[in-house]
């Protein structure tokens, strides 16, 4: 048993809006008051921990959040760095301990943030030689593709500009490695999709990273995937968030 104590702790209940201690047992809130009040509902040896006056609240709950996307997008690069040297450094690290030819992948990049400007799938191919590369644009509305990421969903010279899309070309008609909107789905369609499995373990690393930011509770809308995943990490005990599953129909 744990008693938090010295704490400015706000309950959200009418009643008792206000409280300076708690009562930690399995995991579970057993009481809450004041310092004496808590000691009363301890059966065992009890830790004492001294917040300092800090704040303590309920756990938040993310009332939109796509939990799949989320969680598989911090196993990816985090490519918002402040230049594009930056980003191709973390990419070269990744693809060193990626298996040739296995996708590296990445998002947050920003040209706009950048002093060099876009970058090209040269630059991607000299980082990364033995893996394909697809990293996506903050914005969301532009990925950057290295050669054998361009190869892979077969985008040439003589490919056209999809519908609401634009594939970004040199002065020679070559792809430049960046796409644009709809033209994003043509490498996007070819990266190997992730199991049930491994939006499993993902999901259960990504909890540890919002219970650290607060969050105890999800309003969840991916697809059937997610789901399957959620309701195998909750039948087997390691679904620790409580969520709120929109049905994919």
């Amino acid at each position: 048993m744990r008693i938090l104590s010295n704490a400015k702790i706000y309950t959200l209940d009418k009643k008792q809006p206000r409280a300076s201690a708690l009562l930690i047992d399995e995991g579970k809130i057993r009481a809450i008051g004041d310092e004496a009040h808590c000691l009363k509902f301890a059966a065992a040896p009890v830790k004492r921990e001294d917040l300092g006056g800090s704040v303590v609240i309920p756990g938040l709950t993310d009332a939109h959040i796509h939990l799949q996307h989320y969680a598989l997008s911090l196993q990816k690069i985090d490519c918002e760095v402040p230049t594009r040297t930056e980003c191709l450094r973390r990419v070269a690290q990744r693809a060193q301990e990626t298996l040739p030819g296995n996708w590296v992948l990445g998002h947050g990049w920003n040209q706009n943030e950048w002093p060099e400007g876009f970058g090209s799938a040269a630059d991607l191919d000299a980082a990364a030689p033995h893996n394909p590369v697809y990293l996506t644009a903050k914005s969301l509305h532009a990925g950057w593709a290295n050669t054998a990421a361009l190869h892979a969903a077969e985008i040439n010279a003589n490919t056209p500009n999809p519908p609401d899309g634009e594939i970004q070309r040199d002065k020679h008609g070559q792809p430049t490695g960046i796409l644009f909107e709809s033209a994003m789905e043509l490498v996007s369609e070819v990266v190997p999709k992730p199991s049930i499995s491994e939006i499993m373990e993902a999901i259960q690393q990504a909890q540890q990273v919002l219970w650290e930011m607060g969050v105890t509770g999800v309003h969840d809308f991916d697809r059937r995937d997610c789901f399957a995943a959620l309701q195998s990490l909750h039948a087997r005990g390691d679904l620790n968030l409580r969520v709120l599953k929109s049905l994919p129909i």
